[in-house]
């Protein structure tokens, strides 16, 4: 399962006839495999990665730490709940540390953003505080690397 799950997330696009190949396995018991992580939940959906930079429009891409103050017997669940439904927002992870949610947006201009967080996000009941970091430049995202350059020689690498 969890060697079918790799391949998956590397390539969304791998057949199960390619995944049995590259495992040594039957198509059919990769089928099953496949079909059980779907219904079980463990996989939610496939999705390009897409290098914005190659479009004619950059979107703009912000996290925005966010301190919340939970609801009792809800827990953070209902401010997640409410912050997910918003359209600009992308991701939304509880957190340990400084600041309680970790929520990653995309608009179209940097003002749209934070548009969005003045009026928007930063207005919801339960939220404290937030903080608005505007990503410059996306290296690599899922573990694929987005820009042209590959790193040819491991020596020139910063440990």
């Amino acid at each position: 399962m969890e060697e079918v799950l790799k391949l998956l997330m590397q390539n969304a696009r791998l057949t199960h006839s390619e995944i049995a190949v590259l495992l040594g396995k039957e198509e059919r018991e990769v089928a099953k495999i496949v079909e059980k992580l779907e219904e079980d939940g463990v996989i939610k959906g496939y999705q390009a990665i897409i290098n914005y930079e190659k479009l004619p429009h950059i979107p703009v891409f912000a996290l925005i730490e966010c301190k919340v103050m939970p609801k009792a017997e809800y827990g953070f669940q209902e401010i997640a709940d409410r912050v997910m439904a918003l359209d600009e927002v992308e991701s939304v992870y509880l957190m340990a540390g400084n600041y309680d949610l970790a929520v990653f947006v995309k608009g179209n201009t940097m003002q749209e953003v934070a548009n969005f967080v003045a009026k928007r996000l930063s207005t919801l009941e339960s939220i404290l505080s937030t903080s608005t970091r505007f990503v410059l430049q996306r290296y690599k995202q899922n573990g694929i690397i987005l820009g042209e350059k590959e790193i040819s020689d491991p020596r020139n690498m910063v440990l």
